[in-house]
């Protein structure tokens, strides 16, 4: 049998149940479709990605309490693994289907990677693919322009899951599984600021997150900051559905709150 699992990813996905195992398969049809599951199998240093066995989850709906703070917990444990540089020696990444260049800039600041490696690199694709009104683009510029300015001070750069909206942590009888990461060494607010990004999460995600980092005050006010990247990817990859125009919006929103 097979469960078609579209509407949960940005690829063609599914479950191809059999005996004694069932499997869980991921296409792509992009022409850099290998390099994109390359640089995921590198991420998650398992050979066992692509077509891996099948594990039972709770899925949002029927989380318990202690699933929702394991997952806190969990993501609050990767950012205790921290390096000298924001960005990653070893490889690049995906952003969905989008290609992510993880290269350190040589000066160090976290306002320049998150301008030069994940903003500017998004804007430029959205706006091409012509769902970007290019007033919304001028207005990102000017974000950009003032990012030094609304980034806060830098932490030391924690190892991210780079795409942590909550279906990509999974609730299982054996704990939390991590799943489709896009891994670099970042800011990891920006981790706090996806969790929640699509659907909302319960408050214990957070407090569980805090028992073991404390998070800073000013991660509300800087919350929308982190998202920007990510609008901007999915006003381009859902091309003016609604999902898409909701993005569009929100990153309207967003913009507006950091003039």
């Amino acid at each position: 049998g097979f469960a078609d699992l579209r509407d949960r990813a940005s690829h063609p996905t599914g479950i191809l149940g059999g005996q004694p195992r069932s499997v869980f398969a991921k296409m792509s049809l992009a022409e850099d479709g290998p390099g994109l599951f390359a640089a995921e199998l590198d991420g998650l240093e398992t050979g066992s990605v692509l077509l891996s066995e099948a594990v039972s989850e709770r899925f949002s709906h029927a989380r318990t309490e202690e699933d929702w703070r394991s997952i806190g917990s969990t993501l609050a444990h990767l950012h205790d693994v921290h390096d000298e540089r924001f960005g990653l020696d070893l490889f690049d990444g995906y952003f969905g289907p989008f290609f992510q260049d993880n290269r350190p800039l040589g000066s160090g600041s976290w306002a320049d990677f998150y301008a030069e490696r994940r903003i500017l690199p998004r804007l430029e694709s959205a706006l091409h693919s012509g769902h970007l009104p290019s007033e919304v683009a001028t207005a990102t510029e000017r974000l950009v322009d003032r990012l030094a300015a609304v980034c806060g001070p830098d932490p030391a750069p924690s190892l991210l899951h780079g795409d942590a909206q909550q279906n990509n942590f999974m609730n299982t009888d054996h704990g939390v599984l991590v799943i489709d990461a896009a891994p670099y060494f970042g800011h990891p607010e920006l981790d706090l600021a996806l969790i929640d990004s699509i659907d909302r999460v319960p408050q214990s995600v957070f407090d569980a997150y805090s028992e073991i980092r404390p998070i800073d005050p000013g991660f509300a006010e800087r919350r929308e900051l982190w998202r920007v990247a990510s609008y901007l990817a999915t006003v381009e990859a859902e091309r003016g559905s609604p999902f898409g125009r909701r993005s569009l919006r929100r990153l309207i929103d967003a913009l507006r709150s950091y003039r």
